[in-house]
């Protein structure tokens, strides 16, 4: 099951995405973390020293070789050029699964903090001023777009702080949307772009309330939030001393709780294979219209194969 933690910058996104993804681990179940922040703060709220660095390369850093491992023979894709970042999978391609043995989990997962994280690279000094971030987070897109898991796997991504997460289609690829909203009115705000954006396209989105202080605090984000207030967490002492390099005591019992409710909500959803499908398919056709067509000089349209069913079934034998 994928999860996106999104919100407004400073709302503690990255934290909940650390804190959720370490309690999914330690109790045994498979996961993989990804890094989809402009910021890539993960490794480091997973427990990886500041003075360190990850041992792995970022995925956009191989985007290329992504590309050809993951259209396989699918003789709909003629090449790496010819594949864009919401290019479907077809028969042919190459389909990954959670912590599979598979030439990216291989040269791009690591293990911080019991978490299998992959991360998707910060700008360096030849994408300032000429590129934007989304062409980064392109390879986690693909990886997304070809990833066959179930109930009981998790994927969760830190995704771009704000809107700005609309502003492709990777925001249709997950099960379930954490919106993390602090009780303040700018919070709030934020919260209300990704209800309307969210809605538009069927994407099931829950909130979680954090850094809540008091019974005001609470009071507020229930006025303001409503019935979507799946969960909320308090000020903790404990994320404090890891954020402060003191890594001892265990999180609180409220906040603990609070991360085993957002679990339940995940494993409560549905899969609907058809409707990721579906999304990949107008997205893929929407980013053809504006600007891949022109931009790779092949009617990407082409790429989309009727006859394949993306799922399970897809991968025949090995499930």
């Amino acid at each position: 099951m994928r999860v996106a933690f999104v919100g407004k910058g400073g709302s503690g996104k990255t934290t909940l995405s650390a804190l959720f993804s370490r309690r999914l681990a330690h109790s045994g179940a498979p996961v993989v973390a990804i890094d989809g922040d402009i910021n890539q703060h993960l490794a480091h709220a997973l427990g990886l020293a500041e003075e360190e660095r990850l041992a792995v390369p970022p995925l956009s850093a191989r985007t290329g070789e992504i590309k050809d491992y993951l259209r396989g023979t699918n003789p709909r894709i003629p090449s790496r050029d010819a594949m864009v970042k919401t290019t479907p999978p077809g028969r042919g391609s190459r389909l990954l699964r959670p912590l599979g043995d598979d030439e990216i989990h291989s040269r791009h997962l690591q293990v911080v903090g019991g978490v299998p994280l992959m991360v998707t690279g910060a700008f360096d000094e030849s994408d300032l001023g000429v590129a934007c971030y989304h062409s980064k987070l392109g390879a986690v897109e693909l990886y997304l777009n070809h990833l066959v898991d179930g109930p009981g796997e998790y994927v969760v991504v830190d995704m771009t702080a704000g809107a700005d997460a609309f502003a492709s289609g990777l925001f249709t690829r997950f099960d379930l949307t954490f919106v993390v909203v602090e009780p303040t009115r700018k919070s709030v705000s934020v919260l209300r772009q990704y209800r309307e954006h969210a809605a538009e396209f069927g994407i099931p989105v829950a909130v979680v309330g954090n850094k809540v202080t008091d019974a005001a605090d609470l009071d507020f984000l229930r006025r303001h939030v409503g019935e979507g207030l799946l969960a909320h967490c308090e000020v903790s002492p404990f994320v404090r001393a890891q954020e402060q390099g003191r890594g001892q005591g265990t999180l609180e019992r409220h906040n603990a709780d609070a991360l085993d409710r957002l679990r339940a909500a995940v494993d409560a959803r549905p899969k609907d294979w058809t409707a990721f499908q579906r999304h990949a398919v107008d997205f893929h056709l929407r980013n053809a219209a504006a600007w891949a067509d022109a931009a790779t000089g092949h009617r990407l349209a082409d790429q989309i194969d009727p006859e394949f069913e993306h799922g399970p079934a897809a991968l025949g034998a090995l499930v």
